[in-house]
């Protein structure tokens, strides 16, 4: 049985729009389907072709920007003595900033801060290298792969027809390094304001490489099969990795609360939370809202009262949410790290500000529901918990079964049936012998 906290942790993971752990949970469903799919649908030669295609791919698009960002750390920065925790946002408003420094929760993370401000035109030079060159190695990897693929799979087929026809001659010895030559080169992408969210947020970081991925499939497709398989494997890879689980999270939010009249987009780890059930019901949540709320004068006032409160039921849920960072292994507020405060806009459920907006909500409807305690908090996590379920249920479903369906019915209809590379192949050498 799941105890308590691992169920809150793993639910709060998988309703995270912005974990990189949900998006290869579905891709590893996607690949196991699409291999098993190009298994069926051909033989040994295009099921390894789609095997590495996939797995490949997906080690490389998952792995390849935490890798590349770990090593320039270890070296750019490391060789500039600078920080790379500190999040390139705090430098923005320099009054923030200096609060930064002031409630830096060690002197070392205090120096660390006054190091970057001091150079911040070579900090900042090098935050933006980091993502730039990270994102770029990922893509060349990628090609390289791509490179590979297609130099093995052509060899496995010549060594299947060439043992066909008794022919001693086989070339077995293709050099690695030859799969990975012409790799296409790309420029480093230029940094505005409008790729500030790609740049922070690793999932839309990914969507980057993903663009790269999709282009490169559909240009070098190697024949009319190779490409349709690739419009139907990119068009739902697109729709359910990254738009599906948002709207489907969002309808399902607002299902539960025009049905029930219950809000579930806190983080699940704060709607599992005891303390959650119990400050609602003794009455303490109200308190520590308003203490909250009195403390919010102006970004300021809220950033230093949120990394200086430890009280506070609204800054601990917060904590709980991952909106304000914690040094590790610590219940210190880390303020290298960017804290996103939200903004006044009753509208606007973002951000330190936005916990405070859903926790009210969640207390009034507790207040007008009537109900017991434990029923009503029962039932918000119930709601809570089949939200995450059904969402990653149908997005797996339809990138593990029926988009590997669909590209199978493809090829088992029409004069389809055949794997078209090794078709051409075999053309070519039958032409040279």
């Amino acid at each position: 049985m799941i105890s308590g906290i691992n169920a809150s942790t793993i639910y709060s993971v998988l309703g995270n729009n912005s974990s990189l752990i949900p998006l290869g949970i579905k891709d590893v469903a996607n690949s196991c389907g699409l291999t098993t799919a190009s298994y069926i649908a051909g033989d040994s030669v295009e099921g390894k072709d789609r095997f590495i295609d996939e797995f490949g791919t997906q080690a490389i698009w998952l792995g390849g920007i935490p890798t590349y960002k770990y090593l320039l750390d270890k070296t750019m920065f490391k060789a500039a003595k600078l920080d790379p925790k500190i999040d390139v946002r705090i430098l923005k408003d320099k009054n923030i900033l200096q609060a930064a420094q002031d409630f830096a929760p060690t002197k070392e993370i205090e120096n660390s801060i006054g190091k970057a401000v001091k150079q911040q035109k070579l900090f900042k030079g090098l935050t933006l290298a980091k993502f730039g060159l990270s994102t770029l190695l990922t893509m060349i990897s990628y090609f390289a792969l791509t490179k590979f693929r297609h130099k093995y799979t052509e060899n496995q087929i010549k060594k299947d027809f060439l043992a066909k026809q008794n022919n001693q001659y086989y070339d077995k010895n293709i050099p690695f390094s030859s799969a990975f030559s012409n790799i296409h080169k790309a420029k480093q992408p230029s940094f505005t304001g409008g790729l500030q969210n790609f740049m922070f947020d690793p999932v839309k970081n990914l969507m980057i490489v993903d663009g790269v991925i999709t282009g490169e499939r559909f240009a070098h497709s190697r024949n009319p099969q190779d490409f349709m398989g690739y419009v139907i494997k990119e068009g739902s890879f697109w729709l359910f990795m990254y738009w599906a689980g948002s709207l489907i999270s969002n309808a399902l939010e607002k299902h539960a609360e025009k049905k029930h009249n219950k809000s579930i987009d806190l983080d699940a780890r704060v709607i599992e939370s005891q303390k959650l059930r119990d400050s609602i019901f003794d009455g303490s949540l109200k308190k520590h809202i308003e203490a909250f709320k009195n403390a919010d004068k102006s970004d300021l006032d809220l950033y230093k009262y949120a990394v200086s409160q430890k009280d506070n039921l609204v800054v601990e849920m917060a904590k709980k949410s991952d909106i304000i960072s914690l040094l590790k292994n610590s219940d210190k507020v880390d303020t290298r790290a960017y804290l996103n405060l939200g903004n006044t806009n009753a509208d606007d459920f973002g951000g330190l500000r936005g916990v405070c907006k859903k926790l009210e909500k969640l207390l009034n409807q507790y207040e007008t529901s009537n109900e017991d305690i434990d029923v009503f908090m029962k039932s918000v996590r119930k709601l809570k918990r089949g939200s995450v379920l059904k969402n990653m249920g149908a997005c797996i479903g339809a990138l593990g079964v029926v988009a590997p369906a669909i590209m199978l019915l493809m090829r088992k209809t029409g004069d389809n049936s055949e794997y078209q590379v090794k078709k051409d192949v075999e053309a070519k050498l039958k032409a040279n012998a």
